[in-house]
């Protein structure tokens, strides 16, 4: 399927049966096994962030990006731990208008986010600190690259980036998944091999600082912080 097309479809998933189905994991109430799983493995990539981010100590100092927000679930806590100035994105215009609630209910200055449906090649303007998380998987490798490329050039400082690698063990959980669809379940996922990513960004100017991975069942997530070589 062309690139056009993977966009439209995560797009209207998002916009439609996905949208529940994310919501609620990432939110706080009940779900199934898999989608538990899914929300801690979730949860972690989105502590590491917090945690890198408030360990440099300037969190309100900086701008950000938050490429593919979803329902707020990294701008939302970024907000809580000092950050001022954070512009969130999604695709999706249900994910969008979530994050807004969110931000409103939970957060005593909501106006230090900025949400707003776009896509990632929509992106515009300059900040400190890009990140990306678990967007990647929704594309496939070329399409992947593109996005990497366009967003790192929007970094001034720092990117963060996380994807699925594409290893023989995931391969093979995720070729197990396929076995068991439904009508909630994303239409596709793509793993990427870090040794690719990895080249893309040294393409791009950048190096690795640190990284780590979330791991639960059912969901893992390279996440990587890179920052100009």
């Amino acid at each position: 399927m062309n690139t056009v097309d993977d966009k439209t479809v995560v797009r209207e998933y998002f916009n439609a049966t996905g949208f529940d189905r994310w919501r609620r994991i990432y939110g706080d109430g009940e779900v199934n096994v898999v989608q538990k799983n899914i929300r801690i493995g979730h949860q972690q990539t989105i502590d590491y962030v917090v945690d890198w981010l408030k360990a440099d100590g300037n969190l309100s100092d900086i701008t950000i990006c938050d490429a593919g927000c979803g329902v707020g679930s990294l701008s939302i806590p970024l907000v809580a731990a000092g950050a001022t100035n954070i512009d969130a994105s999604d695709i999706s215009e249900m994910m969008v208008g979530e994050a807004k609630e969110r931000a409103a209910a939970e957060l005593d200055h909501p106006s230090a986010v900025k949400f707003e449906a776009k896509d990632l090649e929509e992106i515009s303007g300059q900040y400190h600190t890009v990140i990306c998380l678990d967007v990647l998987i929704h594309y496939p490798p070329e399409k992947a690259g593109e996005m990497i490329k366009n967003l790192s050039a929007h970094a001034d400082t720092r990117f963060i980036v996380s994807f699925a690698p594409k290893t023989w063990y995931y391969d093979a959980l995720k070729k197990i998944g396929e076995f068991f669809p439904g009508p909630s379940k994303a239409t596709r996922a793509y793993l990427h091999p870090e040794a690719y990513i990895v080249k893309l960004l040294a393409e791009n100017g950048w190096k690795v600082a640190r990284n780590d991975i979330s791991k639960a069942p059912f969901y893992f997530s390279r996440l990587l912080e890179l920052v100009k070589a």
